[in-house]
C-alpha cells in the first residue's frame, strides 16, 4: 500500500443529502429524547441511534407498514424444507398501525397459516389457550424446530406485553414443525403477514381504523 495521496473525490449529492438528514435526525432525537415507536422488546433492548435514524430517514422497515392488509385467512408454505427458531418476540406501536415481529435464527425461510379466532386453542391437544383480549389472532409459523436441534438454549418466550390495539402475544409451543402464538387484540383489524431481513423475521401489521 502505498501513502501518496490519490485524487481527491466529491460528495455526491445523495451522498451529502443523506448525511444532512441524519446529522438533523441525530440532533432532533438528542433534542426531544424519543425514538421513532415505543418498543416492548424481550431480547437485546433499545435499537442504536445509527439504526433508528437509518429507519427514520430511509423509510425503514420499523416504521412503514408491509403489505396489504385484509381480516382474511392467511396461509404461505416454505418453499424448501426449512430449520427455523423463534428466538424472540417484539411488539410495538406505531403511528397507524402495530406491529408483531417474531425474530427468527437458523436456515431457510418460513410458512405460515394466520387467521381469526375468539376461541383459541393449542395445536394438537386443543386446549384453550388464555390470552387476554376480545378477539384473536392464531398465528402458526411453519419450518421451525426445537431449539436444542440447532444447538440452542430455549428462549422461554413466555408472554410478551401488547401495545396499541395489541394486548399480548403469547407462545403456545412447537409441534410437529409449527410454532404457534397467540395475539389478544382489542378490535378486529386488518392485517399483513410478511418475511423481511437483517434482521430476518416474520412480521405482521395490524392497521388501525
Amino acid at each position: 500500500m502505498t501513502d501518496t495521496p490519490g485524487p481527491l473525490r466529491k460528495s455526491s449529492p445523495r451522498r451529502t443529502s443523506l448525511a444532512a438528514v441524519l446529522a438533523a435526525g441525530a440532533l432532533g432525537l438528542a433534542a426531544c429524547g424519543t425514538g421513532v415507536g415505543q418498543e416492548n422488546r424481550n431480547a437485546d433492548g433499545d435499537r442504536s441511534l445509527m439504526e433508528t435514524l437509518t429507519a427514520a430517514t430511509l423509510g425503514g422497515n420499523d416504521t412503514t407498514a408491509t403489505g396489504a392488509a385484509d381480516v382474511a385467512q392467511k396461509t404461505a408454505r416454505p418453499d424448501a424444507p426449512a430449520m427455523l427458531m423463534v428466538e424472540s418476540v417484539r411488539v410495538a406501536a406505531h403511528d397507524g398501525f402495530d406491529r408483531v415481529d417474531f425474530d427468527l435464527v437458523g436456515d431457510g425461510e418460513p410458512g405460515w397459516f394466520v387467521d381469526y379466532t375468539t376461541t383459541p386453542k393449542q395445536q394438537g391437544s386443543g386446549n384453550p389457550v388464555e390470552v387476554k383480549g376480545s378477539v384473536f389472532l392464531n398465528v402458526n409459523i411453519d419450518g421451525t424446530t426445537y431449539p436444542f436441534e440447532l444447538g440452542r438454549e430455549d428462549p422461554h418466550i413466555g408472554t410478551v406485553a401488547g401495545a396499541g390495539n395489541l394486548t399480548e402475544v403469547v407462545s403456545v409451543g412447537t409441534f410437529e414443525g409449527r410454532s404457534q402464538f397467540a395475539i389478544g387484540m382489542k378490535e378486529k383489524l386488518p392485517y399483513s403477514v410478511e418475511v423481511l431481513h437483517d434482521p430476518h423475521r416474520l412480521v405482521i401489521d395490524i392497521r388501525h381504523r
